[in-house]
């Protein structure tokens, strides 16, 4: 299990947390949006990503984050 935070490029509406199993949807001033929250193992990752990849949003980045923070 891990935090997790994924960028791409465009503003999700609120709409999208449903589809991304109840992620936390952030839009930053650069016309990103930050996916975050926790990931119960590398199959449930790699299922997020696959759904980044079927809507054909731009992936920025994938970043391991501290829980603590």
């Amino acid at each position: 299990m891990g935090r997790y935070e994924i960028r791409v490029k465009g503003h999700l509406d609120a709409r999208w947390v449903a589809w991304f199993d109840g992620m936390a949807l952030t839009h930053d001033g650069d016309g990103t949006t930050l996916i975050h929250g926790d990931v119960v193992d590398q199959a449930a990752l790699h299922g997020l990503l696959g759904k980044v990849r079927d809507v054909g949003l731009p992936l920025v980045s994938v970043t391991q984050v501290d829980p603590d923070n």
